[in-house]
Parts: C-alpha cells; structure tokens; sequence
C-alpha cells in the first residue's frame, strides 16, 4: 500500500471519522487552524489518484468516501515502520516501546492476555 504524506493521512483520518464527506463538511472538520478548501480539494485529488478515496457525482459537487480502511492503512503502515526500522521484527518494536517508556508493564500484561484470548 501506498504511503500517504502528513496532510493526507490528516485529511483521511476525517474521512474515517465522517465515513463520507463533501469537500465543505471535511474542511468543517479538520483541526484548526483549518487549511483552505482549495488546499483540501487538492488533497482529496491526489487521494483519489492514490486510490485512498473514490468520488460521487452528486451534479456538480462531489462526495467523498474512504476506499481504503482505517485498520488497513494501520495495518500496512506499522507493518512498513517494523519492516524499515526494526528488521521487521515486531518484537524488536514492542523492545524499543519500553526502552523508550513508551509501553508501560500493565499495557504488556494486556497484550499478553489478548495474545492468550486469540
């Protein structure tokens, strides 16, 4: 899966939470201080050419939807950090969180217990 820049993800993160958005109800709900529209109808372009979100013809405007999942993207990215940094090594990722005091030992006993579960 392709990677998307800071703006992108920002703007899909609207996205997934809207499910689904005209360009003015995306704008609404970007965090401020809210980029211009043309900024964001720029964006949704290039997400659209990426593949990330589809357009609806709705007449003259457009209504925009997530083509790609908030868990996939996830997935795919923490997928290409393990991969790029930590020889894709997922354990050498949990080892750098709690070097780094990132990963606390009652979030290592959670995960331990939804291992166990799956």
């Amino acid at each position: 899966m392709k990677s998307l820049t800071r703006a992108e993800e920002q703007v899909m993160k609207v996205l997934w939470q809207l499910g689904s958005g005209l360009l003015m109800e995306v704008v609404e709900a970007m965090p401020q201080p809210q980029p211009h529209k043309n900024t964001v109808a720029t964006i949704l372009k290039t997400l659209v050419d990426k593949e990330f979100v589809r357009v609806e013809q709705l007449g003259r405007i457009h209504r925009y939807h997530p083509e790609v999942t908030k868990e996939d993207y996830s997935r795919s990215s923490l997928t290409n950090v393990a991969k790029g940094y930590f020889e894709g090594s997922f354990s050498n990722v949990v080892s750098f969180l709690v070097d780094e005091k990132k990963l606390s030992v009652e979030d290592l006993e959670l995960l331990l217990k939804q291992l166990k579960k799956k």
